[in-house]
């Protein structure tokens, strides 16, 4: 049975063909602003985000998830369903607008993709199975000199001095929703476009993301209690972990978020009753017009 992948995660375009390694393989390489090739692989960046990304980036800048989306990312399609996804907003080169010439100005809270390189993460999942398998990709190319430098580590200890660990394993539940999705093809149970606007609000824009799950209508239709408001009022994490459980459960039925029984029902009659309303209105403001057109006819003719 064949499996479903995800990701090429490497922040540069490359025609070169990656090698793929295991944890414990070895890797020869260390990046450093001595090296002829500084700042090379931000020149041509092409760096997809994750969630775990985002807040990251959130924090260092100081600002809200919706004004890094506005600002630093440029959305893309993560897959022929419509999936959205982010990229790092470059310059009109291609450049990475975090690159300076003493390095990267967000570095302590660069992207998995950054951490990353030259290596990448490959997360794959069986059609038949809820579970991911992971090995790593290695890219060498010839303008990279990280590769001549007497640095020698596995890929797991390499992960680990990027501090790449924990993104993956924040990010890790984010990539089976993704991969999931992926296992269904691009027809066979395409999300709705809530379902999908759900998706981008709930990966990206953590911001909007607790708005909506904070509200009077999200509060009638989940039965949480008091201290998980109070927990994501302020915890991006918390809150982050949360977004996964509810797609999982809007996106492919997985309930594991208790609803206040007979709330759906409620919200479907209401749905109706607005729908009517504005059915009635159109009906009312179509014979208004209809009205004034013949009065006004009737008038020029007097």
């Amino acid at each position: 049975m064949s499996d479903e992948k995800f990701k090429f995660d490497l922040p540069i375009d490359s025609p070169v063909e990656p090698i793929r390694l295991q944890a414990e393989d070895k890797l020869k390489f260390r990046c450093h602003k001595g090296v002829s090739c500084w700042n090379a692989c931000c020149s041509k960046a092409n760096v997809t985000l994750t969630p775990y990304d985002i807040i990251r980036l959130k924090q260092h800048l100081g600002t809200t998830t919706t004004e890094v989306l506005k600002n630093h990312t440029v959305p893309f399609e993560l897959d022929a369903g419509s999936m959205p996804g982010i990229k790092l907003r470059t310059d009109n080169d291609g450049a990475c607008l975090f690159m300076t010439d003493e390095g990267c100005s967000v570095y302590e809270n660069r992207p998995t993709a950054c951490r990353y390189y030259p290596s990448g993460l490959l997360s794959m999942r069986a059609i038949d199975k809820n579970i991911d398998e992971r090995s790593f990709l290695l890219i060498k190319e010839d303008h990279c000199k990280g590769h001549d430098e007497d640095q020698i580590q596995t890929v797991q200890e390499y992960r680990e001095n990027q501090g790449v660990v924990d993104y993956d394993d924040y990010n890790r539940e984010w990539y089976v929703i993704v991969l999931k999705k992926r296992s269904t093809g691009p027809t066979i149970g395409k999300p709705s476009e809530m379902s999908l606007q759900l998706f981008f609000m709930a990966s990206y824009d953590m911001d909007r993301f607790r708005r909506f799950v904070t509200s009077d209508s999200f509060r009638k239709t989940y039965n949480l209690g008091d201290g998980f408001y109070q927990v994501v009022e302020s915890d991006d994490l918390a809150l982050m972990q949360f977004g996964f459980k509810l797609m999982r459960q809007v996106l492919y039925g997985e309930l594991s978020i208790p609803e206040v029984e007979g709330a759906w029902e409620k919200r479907s009659q209401e749905r109706e009753e607005i729908l009517k309303m504005r059915k009635e209105i159109e009906v009312m403001e179509h014979d208004k017009n209809k009205e004034e057109e013949l009065a006004a006819t009737i008038l020029g003719e007097t």
